[in-house]
């Protein structure tokens, strides 16, 4: 009688489970659906919102693709790398994260029916990279158009396009313009003439009350805070900023440190000596030339009336992220310590920022310290209105989207039409394109070509439209425009899901950046392979302790 096969774990002695071939991919391509099903109808302009309760009872109300995936706990290993995907195209790019996960997931699930079909997953990925090279090839050559020959309503038509499928939608006009706005405030030039915009020099600031539309642009970094006394001046010109991590308060022992006092007349002086050091820490900044000082800890009213005295603007209670912001703005750093190698007490002015002016000013409802003209980049502050939490968090992430968004366009100054007309032209391109191959990656090629309409159709149900008679239309279209010289002008037609029809979306000001759309692809087809490289998937089980195996 034979002797019973050994499992290849058993052989390799591993502890834990191993599965391999058709099942794990399988199972891979069924994760990855699940994820894109989860943000699916939140794509495009008329996609809805999903609300989130975290362990603790927190809500999050949002569309945005990257935040929805973010606060879901995923356990699936292949199901996290679409999570990671989308989170990397937010990253990059601000905008598209919804769609990058839905393509993924197509571009698995058509891959798995071709394995199904004895393709084998290595003909696949070297099709998948193939489609993808020629696509980016096509959207730059033939597909965009010059930013800057459209003006500056391309920018504002860029930022509507994005905010358009968010909460700020109905406002896109108003929040558009000043979007534009402070990303321009923000334009730097580089040693070798290029323009690049800081998004992060502008600060965004969220304020209960009043309506959405009252939000204002402020020139200059905000923040939300105000002078620690009254008696201390509003306005300083040729600011040095100090940023510390220190406490102003009056000092007190080290828990653990006793003072043994035996004359009551000591008393007294131990008091004065407590006194003193914090007054030597105040003189040591203020020696050094600061006139305002940012502290993330508090000042009591015994160290207010030093910096009062001295005409500084001292503010308490910053946050750590905003001093970090303002470090970089003003050429300042963050000191966390005056303890200097010696075991003494000094403040480096090196360590000063600087800015042609600091002042409160009352903005809306509340006052707030602007720094203007920082040293080394400049900055903007947008201050959002709106009623509740959920509301201005949302408009925050819109904003956020729109900035970026914007940058893009500004930095590859190209364009190209939105509301799935890229998706569209090259699904008929990369058919076409795959009838010229006589190898097996034009099944690949073919299938790819396929995927790419799951953006436009899945646009139409969200809508309510009829999707394959819109796809037909759309496709019918770019066919045209692809054969027949006389009508190129139609590579440029999208959906309008607001009538069920298709139309020019440049003409109609429905645009997106080019790096978007490249970048969306790229992330897309690199996260398939990386998936369906998978064959072979090996648990192990977690290791006992020695405590454990003792109990036992």
């Amino acid at each position: 009688m034979a002797a019973p096969q050994q499992s290849p774990l058993d052989a390799l002695a591993l502890a834990g489970e191993r599965q391999t071939g058709e099942d794990v991919r399988t199972q891979n391509v069924m994760a990855a659906i699940a994820v894109s099903n989860v943000v699916r109808s939140s794509l495009g302009p008329m996609g809805l919102d999903k609300m989130l309760v975290d362990e603790i009872g927190d809500v999050t109300i949002t569309n945005d693709g990257a935040t929805i995936l973010q606060k879901l706990e995923v356990e699936h290993p292949a199901a996290k790398v679409l999570v990671e995907l989308a989170g990397l195209q937010d990253q990059e790019v601000g905008d598209g994260t919804t769609s990058v996960v839905i393509f993924a997931a197509e571009l698995l699930r058509r891959a798995n029916e071709l394995v199904r079909n004895k393709i084998h997953p290595t003909t696949i990925i070297s099709g998948y990279r193939l489609a993808v090279k020629e696509a980016v090839k096509y959207i730059e050559n033939e597909m965009a158009s010059k930013a800057d020959e459209l003006g500056r309503d391309c920018l504002i038509n860029a930022a509507k396009t994005t905010m358009s499928s968010k909460i700020l939608g109905p406002d896109a006009d108003f929040f558009a313009g000043m979007v534009v706005d402070a990303v321009l405030s923000v334009k730097q030039t580089t040693a070798r003439g290029d323009a690049k915009y800081n998004v992060k020099g502008i600060n965004i600031l969220k304020a209960h009350g009043r309506s959405m539309r009252e939000s204002v642009l402020v020139p200059g970094f905000a923040l939300n805070c105000t002078r620690a006394s009254q008696a201390m001046p509003t306005v300083v010109t040729n600011a040095k900023i100090a940023l510390l991590d220190v406490d102003f308060r009056k000092h007190k022992m080290q828990m653990g440190v006793t003072v043994t006092i035996t004359d009551p007349r000591e008393l007294e002086k131990v008091k004065e000596r407590e006194a003193d050091i914090t007054k030597e820490r105040i003189n040591l900044i203020l020696k050094a030339g600061a006139n305002v000082v940012l502290t993330t800890k508090g000042i009591d009213d015994f160290c207010m009336k030093y910096f009062a005295e001295y005409g500084a603007i001292a503010v308490r209670r910053c946050k750590k992220e905003d001093l970090r912001h303002i470090a970089k703005l003003t050429g300042g750093s963050l000191v966390v310590s005056l303890a200097n190698l010696e075991g003494e007490e000094s403040f480096d002015p090196a360590n000063l920022g600087l800015a042609e002016e600091v002042s409160e000013e009352r903005v809306s409802d509340s006052e707030c310290i602007l720094i203007r003209h920082p040293k080394t980049h400049r900055s903007a502050s947008m201050i959002l209105r709106g009623a509740n939490d959920y509301l201005l968090d949302e408009m925050e992430r819109s904003i956020h989207d729109a900035l970026c968004i914007v940058k893009r366009v500004l930095e590859c100054n190209f364009v190209v039409a939105g509301g799935g007309a890229v998706e569209a032209g090259l699904s008929i391109y990369l058919e076409n394109f795959a009838t010229t191959l006589g190898s097996r990656e034009q099944l690949a090629i073919a299938e790819y070509a396929e995927a790419l309409l799951v953006i436009p159709k899945t646009l139409a149900v969200n809508a309510a439209c009829d999707a394959t008679d819109l796809v037909a239309k759309l496709r019918a279209a770019h066919n045209a425009s692809q054969t027949d010289v006389t009508k190129k002008s139609l590579a440029t037609t999208g959906l309008n899901l607001s009538r069920g029809s298709v139309r020019d979306n440049v003409v109609a000001g429905v645009v997106e950046a080019v790096q978007a759309k490249v970048k969306m692809l790229q992330f897309a087809t690199e996260a398939a392979i990386t998936i369906l490289r998978i064959d072979d998937l090996i648990k192990l089980e977690p290791q006992k302790s020695e405590a454990d195996e003792m109990q036992g």
